[in-house]
């Protein structure tokens, strides 16, 4: 597949879905990393479209339950629109923000069927009935399967549970882990990783997704925490620096990836920056930036 040579930047300040507050200065953070700069020096013509509007928490009364999911529904369907509204051959790039907008950008970005890899410490496929916290940024791969809360389901599911391919797991609850195998979606969890290596997953998962285009959602705490401090749920024993660049250049080298998330980087648990500075690292990385 031909390269894409314009790159469309979306922010979505929102921690509404998550536990823990902060990941809504995470398109900021990853902004001031020089995310627009590298991708100019890589030869990309960039626009960045500002940022989906998100009400902040404080403003708003929260309520049992699902917690603000009329809010995060509405910040989803706008994400979703204005990335429907783009025109063909522009890779959209999203900065988060907790992980329930990608309902929103995975939903946007599926002309038909597309196949997504979710980078991440977590699954995200819970439900619910199934959900520990019921926060939805643990549950937003489940609702682009077409499984949860109906307002969700009805306006995001976009995904066949089989097109989907989760590397990096280390953290999965029991309702999730009972789905996930119900439904038929492939994961590589770190002991696949520690076992396979990252060269073989990421062939085996272009080859488990053969002819689709890719949908890459990173999550900021698939990394180890020793390097990237600045996330809300951070899980020891993740990828390490080599193994999430050697992911990302393998996919670059397919030349089907055609979008992507950046999510969960949360600026008030950093280093001086490191996290969004790793993140913009391996989104480079994704489009094509080489050692030599």
């Amino acid at each position: 597949m031909a390269r894409m040579d314009r790159v469309a930047i979306l922010g979505v300040p929102m921690d509404l879905g998550a536990g823990r507050r902060g990941v809504d200065m995470g398109p900021s953070a990853l902004r001031y990393a020089r995310l627009l700069e590298g991708l100019e020096a890589l030869g990309f013509w960039v626009e960045d479209l500002g940022d989906v509007r998100v009400p902040l928490a404080e403003t708003l009364r929260r309520r049992g339950g699902m917690a603000y999911l009329e809010e995060i529904r509405q910040a989803a369907l706008e994400l979703k629109e204005r990335l429907r509204a783009l025109p063909e051959g522009v890779f959209p790039i999203v900065l988060g923000g907790d992980h329930s907008l990608s309902m929103g950008s995975v939903s946007g970005v599926a002309r038909g069927r597309v196949g997504v890899l979710w980078v991440d410490a977590h699954a995200d496929f819970n439900t619910p009935e199934t959900s520990p916290s019921g926060n939805i940024h643990g549950m937003p791969l489940a609702v682009l399967s077409g499984l949860g809360h109906p307002r969700l389901v009805e306006a995001f599911a976009a995904v066949d549970p089989k097109d989907i391919v989760l590397i990096g797991v280390r953290s999965v609850d029991p309702g999730e882990a009972r789905l996930l195998r119900e439904q038929g979606v492939k994961v590589y969890t770190m002991h696949e990783v520690d076992r396979l290596g990252v060269a073989r997953i990421a062939e085996e998962a272009l080859a488990h997704l053969e002819g689709l285009s890719l949908h890459v959602s990173l999550d900021a705490d698939v990394l180890d925490p020793a390097l990237a401090p600045g996330v809300g749920t951070p899980v020891p024993g993740g990828l390490s620096y080599r193994e999430a660049h050697l992911l990302m250049e393998i996919l670059a080298e397919s030349g089907r990836v055609k979008s992507l998330d950046l999510v969960e980087v949360n600026p008030v648990l950093d280093e001086r920056n490191r996290t969004a500075e790793m993140m913009v690292g391996l989104a480079l990385s994704l489009l094509g930036k080489r050692i030599l």
